[in-house]
C-alpha cells in the first residue's frame, strides 16, 4: 500500500492525461506557450512521480512564439500501442491538431504529423480498438451553434484521417457549454466516452456516456455529471475539478486523474493542478471517489511504493553544471541560446540583456519554475552590473505579460539600485527603490542575493550580499497575479530575468542557482 498526496503534481500542471504500460504509468499535461512544451512524468505507484522530459523540446515541435501565455498547446493525450507512444494535442497558435510518436517516452519524439483542416476543433484524443485500428476523437462546432464530440478513423501509416466522421455526443446537460477533453475506452464490451463540460472554471465537471458501437450516438450515464466540485461552493479548499482520464492498475483497480485548483483568499495562483481519485464500477458505470464524492487530501493505493532519486517534490534547487537547462525550467515561447548560455562561463547561467521585455508578447530572457504552494521562498544569486538605466536583471513572479511582479537590479541616474515593480493590467508601478551602491565599494563585481518570501497571497522582497541583506518591500498583494484577476489558463511561474528594455546591449547577468522552497 502507498499513499498518494493530492495534488499528485503541485503547481501549474493542467489537463492531465495518463496511460499504463505494464507496471509503468506515464502522464502529460498542457503547457500553453511555455517552452519546452508538454512535460512528461513517470510513476510506478501513482503516488510518486519523476519528470523524464518534455515532449515538445525542439523548435520544429513548438511553434508558439509571440503569443499570449494562455495560447499554444492545449490538452495533450498520451497513449501506447504495440511498442509506440503517441501524444496528440492542439496548437491553437499554429497548425492545429498534431501527433508525435516515440519508442522511448523520455524521447526523442518525432517531428509533428499535422492532421490538417479535416481535424477541426480542439482537445483531440486517440483510441486503439481491439482489432488494432486507431480512431481520432475530438470536439468541433456544429451547425446548430454549439459544440459536439466526434470520431473518425486515423490511418497510422499516413497519419491522416480517413473514412467518415460522425458526431457521437453533445454533452450530458442540456445546453451545456464546452464539451471538451474527450477520451474513449473499451471496457467489458462497452465503448465509454469520458469528457469535461461546463468550462474549466466554477462549473467544471466530468461526464460519461457509452455505446456498444463506436459509430453510434452514445447513451449518457443517468448520474451525470459523475464528478464535480461545483456544488461545494467557492469557499471549498479545492475547486474547478474536471477534465479526467481513466487508468487501471495491474490488479484491476481503477483511478481517474483530473485537474482542480486550490484557492487562497478565493484566488488561484497556481492555476490548475493534477489530482487523483479512486474509481469503482457499478452497473457498468464508473463511480469516482466512491462514498466520498469529492477529491481527498490523500488516496491509499494498493501498489508497492516506488520512489525516484529525482522525483517531483515541493522544493526545487537548481544549479547550472549541466550542458542543458534543468527540465523543470521553462521559458516563454522558446528556451534556447538566443537569450541564455551555459557554456560561456560553465557553472553559471548567463542571461543576456536583450531588447525583449517581459511586459511584451514574445520571448524575453526568462527561465522560471512553477509556483507550487501559497507559502514559499524563492532565492537566487546573481552577478550583474548594469551599464545603463535600461539594463536590468533579477527575479520575476510571472502570471502573464500584463500581470507580474519584478524585483530587479538596475541603474537610475548613475546610481546602482534595486527596484520592485508591480505590473498590473499592463501598467508598471514602482513600489520600492533601494540604493545599493554601497555594496559595490567593497567588491567590484558583487554576488547579489535576491529573495522573495510569499505567504498567504502577500510577498516581501530582500536584496543583499553574503554579509548583509535588506528588506526592500513587504506586504505586496499577490492577488493581481491569479487566474481570477488576470484571466487565462496558466498558473504562476517564478524565475530569473534580464533585459535591456528595448535598447541595444552586450551586457549579461550570471545566476549561480535558483531555489524554490515550499
Amino acid at each position: 500500500m502507498v499513499t498518494a498526496k493530492n495534488p499528485i503534481l503541485s503547481g501549474f500542471y493542467p489537463d492531465p492525461s495518463i496511460c499504463r504500460v505494464g507496471e509503468d504509468y506515464y502522464l502529460v499535461t498542457s503547457s500553453f506557450v511555455y517552452a519546452p512544451g508538454v512535460p512528461i512524468f513517470h510513476s510506478r505507484d501513482l503516488a510518486h512521480w519523476e519528470q523524464i522530459g518534455n515532449i515538445l523540446d525542439r523548435p520544429s515541435l513548438l511553434c508558439v512564439e509571440n503569443e499570449e501565455i494562455s495560447r499554444g498547446i492545449f490538452a495533450p493525450t498520451i497513449r501506447y500501442h504495440e511498442g509506440t507512444f503517441y501524444m496528440i494535442t492542439t496548437n491553437v497558435s499554429h497548425g492545429g491538431n498534431f501527433i508525435v510518436t516515440a519508442q522511448d517516452p523520455a524521447g526523442p519524439w518525432s517531428d509533428p504529423y499535422y492532421l490538417g483542416e479535416e481535424a477541426v476543433g480542439i482537445d483531440p484524443s486517440l483510441f486503439f480498438d481491439d482489432d488494432g485500428r486507431c480512431y481520432y476523437c475530438g470536439t468541433r462546432p456544429n451547425p446548430e451553434g454549439d459544440w459536439e464530440i466526434w470520431i473518425q478513423e486515423l490511418d497510422l501509416g499516413t497519419m491522416k484521417l480517413k473514412g467518415r466522421s460522425m458526431a457521437i455526443w453533445k454533452g450530458a446537460v442540456k445546453g451545456c457549454i464546452w464539451p471538451e477533453g474527450p477520451h474513449i475506452y473499451k471496457i467489458n464490451g462497452y465503448y465509454y466516452l469520458m469528457h469535461a463540460e461546463g468550462g474549466t472554471g466554477p462549473e467544471h465537471s466530468i461526464t460519461i456516456a457509452r455505446s456498444t458501437e463506436l459509430f453510434k450516438w452514445f447513451e449518457g450515464c443517468p448520474r451525470n455529471p459523475i464528478f464535480t466540485h461545483r456544488n461545494l461552493g467557492m469557499d471549498y479548499p479545492v475547486i474547478y475539478a474536471g477534465h479526467g482520464d481513466l487508468v487501471d492498475d495491474i490488479n484491476g483497480n481503477w483511478y481517474v486523474v483530473m485537474l482542480a485548483s486550490r484557492p487562497c483568499k478565493k484566488h488561484s495562483s497556481m492555476g490548475r493542478e493534477t489530482f487523483i481519485a479512486k474509481t469503482i464500477w457499478e452497473n457498468e458505470w464508473p463511480v469516482i471517489a466512491p462514498g466520498i464524492g469529492h477529491l481527498e487530501d490523500t488516496v491509499d493505493i494498493p501498489l508497492e511504493e516506488c520512489r525516484f532519486i529525482d522525483e517531483i517534490s515541493e522544493n526545487d534547487f537548481i544549479t547550472f553544471c549541466e550542458a542543458k537547462p534543468d527540465k523543470r525550467l521553462v521559458g516563454i515561447g522558446k528556451r534556447n541560446e538566443s537569450f541564455y548560455s551555459l557554456k560561456e562561463n560553465p557553472g553559471v547561467l548567463r542571461l543576456y540583456t536583450n531588447k525583449e521585455q517581459i511586459t511584451d508578447l514574445g520571448t524575453s530572457a526568462f527561465l522560471g519554475l512553477r509556483q507550487k504552494g501559497y507559502e514559499f521562498t524563492v532565492k537566487t544569486a546573481v552577478r550583474f552590473i548594469p551599464q545603463s538605466d535600461n539594463e536590468t536583471a533579477g527575479l520575476v513572479l510571472f502570471q502573464n505579460n500584463e500581470n507580474h511582479l519584478r524585483a530587479e537590479i538596475t541603474m537610475e541616474a548613475g546610481r546602482l539600485v534595486f527596484v520592485v515593480t508591480t505590473h498590473i493590467k499592463g501598467t508598471d508601478k514602482k513600489i520600492a527603490v533601494a540604493d545599493i551602491m554601497e555594496y559595490s565599494i567593497t567588491e567590484k563585481n558583487p554576488l547579489w542575493n535576491i529573495c522573495m518570501i510569499c505567504k498567504e497571497q502577500e510577498a516581501s522582497i530582500w536584496i543583499g550580499t553574503a554579509e548583509k541583506s535588506v528588506k526592500v518591500a513587504e506586504k505586496i498583494s499577490l492577488l493581481p497575479y491569479t487566474t481570477e484577476e488576470a484571466g487565462g489558463f496558466v498558473g504562476c511561474t517564478v524565475g530569473m530575468y534580464a533585459s535591456s528594455n528595448g535598447s541595444n546591449s552586450n551586457n549579461y547577468a550570471e545566476f549561480s542557482y535558483i531555489m524554490l522552497t515550499q
